[in-house]
Parts: C-alpha cells; sequence; structure tokens
C-alpha cells in the first residue's frame, strides 16, 4: 500500500505529537514499548529453548549416537553379521560396537555410582573435542588405562595417575559366597561433555578391557547407530526391525530421552502462546491510542475530506500510522531480544550475583552453560505474528475516521 506525497505528510504529522496531545503521546509510545518487549521476550525464549534441545540432542548424540540397538539380555553373539547390516543401510552414516553397564567406583575410601562404557578406538578418539586433561590415545587394550568424566573425578576426588577400582558384582564364586570383581584401572584422561549427568558417571575404556570386566566373552550389548537425519532415523532404521525380530531392540533418540524431549516440546508450546498474549496486549494498545488520535484529529479529518481528501486517503493514513508503530516496536524488539541473547551469560551471571539465586544449575538443567539457537523461520514468524495483529489493530480506527461526516462536524464551525 503506497502512499502519496500529501497522504505520507499527513501520517508523519500525526504521528508527531502536537500541542495538547501528550497522552496520546504517551500511550502510543507504551504501545511501542510493549510491542519491543513482547517480539524481545519471544525471540529470547524461543532462542533458549531452541538452543537447550538442540545442545540436548547433540550432546546425546556425540555419546549414543542417533539410535541404540539393545539386545534382549544385554549380550548380542553374532553382533558382527548385524554390525555390517547396519552400515549397509542406506542413511547410516556410521555404526559401532557398545558396552554400557552400571557399576561402582571407588577411591580413596569413596564410592561412587559409575556407567562403564566400553568403546571402539576410534570412538574414543573423538572424545578428543571433549578432553580436559590428560591423553585420550593412551587408553588402549590391555593397558589398564580408561578416561572419567570430570565430574565423577571431582566427586572422587581422582586426578591424572591416580588409579581407581571398579567394582563387578559378576565375580568369581568361593566357599563363602561370590567375591565382586575388583580392578584398577589408571586415569588417564578427564572428560568434559557438558552434560552434567554423562560427566559425572562415564567411564570410557576399550571395548575389550569392558568385556575382560564384565566376562561377556566377545558379545557386546549394544550397537549405536548415526543417522543422516535425525528427525527421520525411525524410517532410516525400519528396514532392520524384522531382522533383529526376538533378538534386539532398536530405540532412537526420542526413546531413550522421550521424558525430557516431550517436556521441553510442551514447555516450548506453552511458553509461545503465553507469551503471544503480550503481543494481543500490545496491538489492543495500539488500538487504543488510534483511537484516542481519531477522536482528537476529527475536525481535521472533516476539514481534509472537504478539502478532496477520500475516505481511501484517510484510511490509508490512519493504518499507516498504526502500522509504522507495530513495525518500529517489532524492530526494537528485535535488536533488544538479539542483545540479551548475546550477552546471556552475563546477564545471568549479573542476577544470579545480584539475587543470590542459582539461575542455571547444571545438575538440574543437565547442561553447563545457557545454550541459545536462533531460528530464521521463527524469528520471521514473531515478526509476522506481531506485525499482522498492529495491522488489525489499526483497521477499527481507521475505518472509524474514514466514515467521519465532514457536514456533520464542520455545521456549527
Amino acid at each position: 500500500m503506497l502512499l502519496s506525497p500529501f497522504e505520507w505528510t499527513i501520517t508523519r504529522r500525526y504521528m508527531m505529537p502536537g500541542k495538547g496531545e501528550g497522552f496520546i503521546a504517551l500511550v502510543a509510545g507504551i504501545s511501542v514499548g510493549v510491542v519491543m518487549l513482547s517480539v524481545a521476550l519471544l525471540v529470547v525464549v524461543m532462542s533458549v529453548m531452541n538452543g537447550f534441545r538442540g545442545e540436548l540432542l547433540d550432546r546425546f548424540v556425540s555419546l549414543n549416537g542417533h539410535a541404540i540397538i539393545q539386545a534382549y539380555g544385554g549380550r548380542l553373539q553374532d553382533w558382527e553379521e548385524i554390525l555390517e547390516e547396519v552400515r549397509d543401510t542406506p542413511g547410516v552414516v556410521s555404526a559401532s560396537p557398545l558396552i554400557e553397564q552400571p557399576l561402582l567406583m571407588t577411591f580413596n575410601g569413596r564410592v561412587e555410582a559409575v556407567n562403564v562404557r566400553g568403546n571402539t578406538q576410534q570412538d574414543i578418539a573423538k572424545l578428543g573435542e571433549n578432553l580436559v586433561q590428560g591423553n585420550l590415545s593412551a587408553i588402549a587394550p590391555e593397558s589398564g588405562k580408561v578416561a572419567i568424566g570430570s565430574r565423577l573425578a571431582m566427586n572422587l576426588g581422582a586426578r591424572i595417575g591416580d588409579t581407581v577400582t571398579v567394582l563387578n558384582p559378576q565375580g568369581r564364586a568361593t566357599p563363602f559366597g561370590t567375591v565382586p570383581r575388583q580392578v584398577g584401572y589408571e586415569v588417564a584422561a578427564l572428560i568434559e561433555t557438558g552434560v552434567y549427568d554423562f560427566d559425572q558417571v562415564f567411564v570410557i575404556m576399550p571395548i575389550k578391557d569392558a568385556q575382560t570386566l564384565l566376562l561377556t566373552g566377545d558379545s557386546i550389548g549394544l550397537i549405536e547407530v548415526e543417522t543422516t537425519d535425525a528427525e527421520d532415523v525411525g524410517r532410516i532404521l525400519a528396514p532392520l526391525e524384522p531382522r533383529l525380530q526376538g533378538r534386539a531392540v532398536i530405540n532412537d533418540w526420542r526413546t531413550i530421552n522421550s521424558s525430557i524431549f516431550e517436556a521441553l516440546e510442551v514447555e516450548r508450546v506453552a511458553m509461545f502462546f503465553a507469551l503471544s498474549m503480550i503481543v494481543v496486549v500490545a496491538a489492543f494498545n495500539i488500538l487504543s491510542s488510534l483511537v484516542m488520535l481519531v477522536r482528537a484529529k476529527t475536525r481535521d479529518i472533516a476539514i481534509l475530506r472537504t478539502m478532496g481528501a477520500t475516505r481511501r486517503n484517510i484510511l490509508k493514513i490512519f493504518v499507516t500510522t498504526g502500522t509504522v508503530i507495530g513495525a518500529f516496536g517489532t524492530l526494537s524488539g528485535l535488536a533488544l531480544g538479539f542483545l540479551i541473547l548475546y550477552f546471556r551469560q552475563g546477564i545471568s551471571g549479573g542476577i544470579q550475583a545480584m539475587t543470590g539465586a542459582t539461575l542455571w544449575d547444571p545438575s538440574v538443567r543437565f547442561l553447563t552453560e545457557l545454550p541459545a539457537r536462533v531460528d530464521p523461520a521463527e524469528v520471521i514468524g514473531i515478526c509476522l505474528l506481531a506485525m499482522g495483529l498492529s495491522f488489525l489493530a489499526t483497521l477499527y480506527p481507521a475505518l472509524k475516521a474514514s466514515g467521519t461526516d465532514p457536514v456533520q462536524v464542520l455545521r456549527y464551525e
């Protein structure tokens, strides 16, 4: 809707506060502020929710892949054949054998529940980006060396070079009963994935050492699978289900972490709906400011009509006035939202320092830092929502203004 020079001149005049119109200007300013805050809140909240979901998925995938093929009874005997079939499946990027077993670890009288993982040398090498201290290359089959999570090391008080003991309840039988199997390992590396629950329980060792510790022979318990598309992992692995019937089950990342991701999705939708109501409130503010402007400018509108302005001219003037208010608030909100996202860690730390409250507890939130990922499609959707509601809010006062009868208004002038 292009404006003529005449229409744009009047529109610009109405957007500037005139004499005796301070209250109208105040209401218009409040409308801009509410639109700005609502857009900024939507951008920040949705970006943080997307970042939280994306970071969790990335961290989970880096440790467990997009899916896990889990053997019934915890032991998969002819796993080499199955592994080759999985790797040959279209859409599968990689597949690796894996052993995972919850056990106990002791050091200097301290005991912690741990999750022992037996990985291939290639998978252990991939943990290089999570290395905090030590040397992953030293962790080789029969070397007696392991990598443990940084939080686990902190809880145990263990450091690089210390020897920790892993207890396996399936030990050797004696006349006095079963004696748990105790094996000592040297801590060769500390890793930190950024997922609190992982970093405080995981112990990484070569798969051969895990088989020896757990007395499982040549069998494994799991096959870790990574696909080309995490969202389509179910369809990609569907052809394998008949082959694994009665021997193993396929669990994708949604199933493994269903409670977390379902809760995130519900919270994400609820937050978007709740914050969208603020945009509706902002639209009503725009409507009220335009209604007051129309009432204040009724005489001016009548004079414009007698000078040749059409109903269409008046309609365009007031629609543009309200839309510009919404557009300015939307752009300001985008700038404020991106500014908050950029300094989110500092803002969070400042609030914690002032209030003494813990806003981001890694033991509750899983991640050690506040994440954020901006989705361009969502940002565009938020802008369209704000602009659309702002436009709708202008229609009633604009139609009211365009319907002004100059004869009735100027009869007694």
